[in-house]
């Protein structure tokens, strides 16, 4: 089954959010090195975890056993929660790099 518009959409936007979570668990673990804190090593912990799951969703877009890829709702709920992700971690971005 061909990717629809949305669902290219959605991998870009799990794409952006890999980039992210990049940036943030290489900040993170040059915190922890310094500050050996379990807080950051939480937060270092917690990107890692979502970074694995956005690459997880990158897989299932590409995959032919996507279970919402007949559903038009499912693709823009699909795509609604990775731009809101998108968005909490440019927040989060901003507030770590400042």
């Amino acid at each position: 089954m061909a990717m629809t518009t949305e669902l290219a959409v959605a991998t870009a936007l799990s794409g952006g959010n890999l980039v992210l979570l990049g940036v943030l668990a290489y900040v993170w673990a040059q915190n922890y090195r310094r500050f050996k804190t379990p807080l950051v090593l939480g937060l270092l912990a917690f990107s890692v975890v979502l970074a694995l799951e956005n690459a997880t969703a990158i897989y299932f877009f590409f995959s032919s056993g996507m279970f919402y890829a007949s559903d038009p709702l499912a693709q823009r709920a699909v795509t609604l929660l990775r731009g809101l992700q998108l968005l909490a971690l440019c927040f989060l971005a901003y507030v770590t790099l400042k």
